[in-house]
């Protein structure tokens, strides 16, 4: 990897706000909304992070979800490069047991080309969907052989990146392009950047492997808050320096939601408690509105759940989320925050990245 790797990863604090913030967006679709405009709000998104310097914009692979449409993030990635310019563009992550890793290097050698050094990859070694889809996606229903071949896939898909499988290997005639190779054959000219890897995860398993390669880690806190203080001392004691980092670099997702009275926030933030209980009790759908969230009868165990997963959403007036978020990253020393707004409309998932925006005084182009 080019020697300005770490650059590429560490960002730069902006306004007032203590570590750099990003977007995860995961392109909700909601009741009476269509694909076609969640993407659009997606591009909108984009470029305000990009004019209100947000640091990166990652899109995550989810599968069989109604109201997730971010199954095909190279896709969106593309479109996304054609619509901005500065701002680093990144999966959070793909799914790589899904996936060949030739087919991912391709990929994002394709999107590096399109946006020279902007471009993350970031892996998870979760399917991003129920079993049944899984074994669909994969053609085969070993599905755990995927999770545990993991560091394997990963070390193939990074010599593909690299283009440096060792003489003598099955794939050392093989080469992913865009990539190294055509810098190297007669009359080549090759960027110098590649994209660099993230690990991404909600257990200690990517922490630890992560920390071991000398990666960057990124956490899934916005679903697995318990886990991230753990997961996050195990990737900082498991750390060794690499080319890619001299020091560990952790980044977490967060979900958060700002709007310009509180009691607006706990309608929306109800709404999306309500599409993860629907999705955890295998009935997923479309975001449902805030009316429809406020008239539902939810059960005693959905209530506990619904206290449960709001507990770990940052919401309310701009101040109010800035405050929660300083205090999370005091408590966990993340490097970077990772904010997703999950919301029934795209207009209210826009309009908080502003809020938080105005709320720390980013710069605006």
């Amino acid at each position: 990897m080019a020697a300005d790797a770490t650059e590429e990863i560490r960002g730069t604090a902006q306004g007032t706000a203590p570590v750099p913030l990003s977007v995860l967006d995961l392109v909700t679709v909601g009741a009476g909304r269509t694909a076609t405009e969640a993407l659009r709000t997606g591009v909108d998104i984009a470029r305000l992070a990009e004019n209100r310097g947000f640091h990166r914009y990652w899109v995550a692979e989810h599968h069989s979800m109604p109201g997730v449409a971010s199954s095909s993030p190279a896709v969106i990635l593309a479109h996304l490069a054609a619509h901005t310019d500065r701002i680093r563009l990144g999966s959070g992550g793909v799914m790589l047991p899904n996936h060949a890793p030739l087919v991912i290097a391709e990929q994002f050698g394709t999107l590096e080309a399109m946006a020279p050094g902007r471009v993350d990859l970031g892996l998870g070694r979760a399917p991003g969907t129920d079993g049944a889809t899984a074994a669909a996606l994969r053609r085969t229903d070993r599905l755990n052989e995927g999770a545990d071949d993991f560091p394997q896939q990963l070390a193939e898909l990074i010599r593909f990146l690299d283009d440096d499988f060792p003489d003598g290997h099955p794939y050392g005639r093989i080469h992913a392009v865009p990539g190294p190779v055509q810098g190297t054959s007669p009359g080549g000219v090759q960027s110098t950047h590649r994209p660099p890897v993230w690990l991404l995860g909600s257990s200690g398993f990517s922490a630890r492997l992560a920390g071991t390669l000398g990666l960057p880690f990124a956490f899934a806190h916005h679903f697995s808050a318990q886990n991230t203080v753990p997961a996050l001392d195990l990737y900082r004691d498991s750390f060794r320096p690499s080319a890619v980092l001299d020091a560990p670099y952790a980044l977490i997702g967060v979900s958060a939601l700002a709007t310009d009275d509180a009691r607006e926030a706990r309608r929306q933030v109800l709404a999306a408690a309500l599409n993860m209980v629907r999705l955890r009790t295998g009935r997923p759908g479309l975001v449902p509105t805030p009316e429809e969230a406020e008239t539902y009868e939810f059960s005693p165990m959905e209530e506990e759940f619904t206290r449960s997963w709001n507990a770990n959403v940052i919401h309310g007036t701009a101040d109010e989320v800035r405050s929660g978020l300083d205090d999370l990253q005091k408590r966990t020393g993340a490097d970077e925050l990772m904010i997703t707004a999950n919301a029934h409309g795209g207009d209210v998932r826009l309009r908080s990245y502003e809020l938080i925006a105005d709320a720390y005084g980013l710069p605006a182009a």
